[in-house]
């Protein structure tokens, strides 16, 4: 198998498991065209996918079969799937304490508001899932367009802080353990 023909594989964390780590496992498991495999998990999972997520998938066509909010510990153990990348959706994860992940993975902190968190009318709910889908579109889309056959670490390491700082983002920290 050539660099070109490499499957990636990709975790977004973030705390609770249920919004964007979500939104973002869906979404590059759709545009990602077999190049990339995406996982996503939490250091303190809530269990289930928040409605609203699978709502805003739907909405905009992304498959929602086999999404699942699970510990973060699923793939820190040495039968997972080795992670090239890992992505932090959230600034609470992205201060935490990380899994030692298998393969040192390239890591970056893509923070983004929690739409889980919003609270009051319907519609102001709705408008913060399809924020928060919108920007990791956005995010993934720069992601996925990446030369990453030919990047070196460093230069890769630079892009995809670059990418965690475009609009919508919480913090320009890029402390990922």
């Amino acid at each position: 198998m050539s660099a070109e023909d490499r499957v990636y594989n990709v975790l977004f964390l973030c705390t609770g498991n249920s919004a964007r780590s979500i939104l973002g496992e869906a979404i590059l498991n759709h545009v990602g065209q077999g190049r990339f495999r995406a996982f996503s998990a939490g250091s303190t999972p809530k269990g289930a996918v928040h409605p609203m997520t699978l709502e805003t998938l739907d909405k905009v066509g992304l498959p929602t079969e086999g999404l699942r909010s699970k510990a973060w510990d699923e793939f820190a153990v040495p039968s997972a799937p080795k992670m090239d990348f890992i992505f932090t959706v959230c600034d609470n994860a992205a201060g935490e304490t990380c899994p030692i992940w298998p393969g040192q993975p390239m890591n970056a902190h893509w923070g983004i508001e929690d739409p889980a968190a919003v609270h009051g009318p319907e519609f102001k709910q709705r408008a913060a899932f399809e924020d928060a889908l919108r920007y990791l579109r956005n995010r993934i889309g720069a992601f996925i367009n990446l030369p990453l056959a030919s990047i070196d670490r460093m230069a890769l390491n630079s892009k995809l802080e670059g990418i965690g700082a475009m609009d919508g983002t919480t913090t320009r920290s890029s402390n990922v353990a």
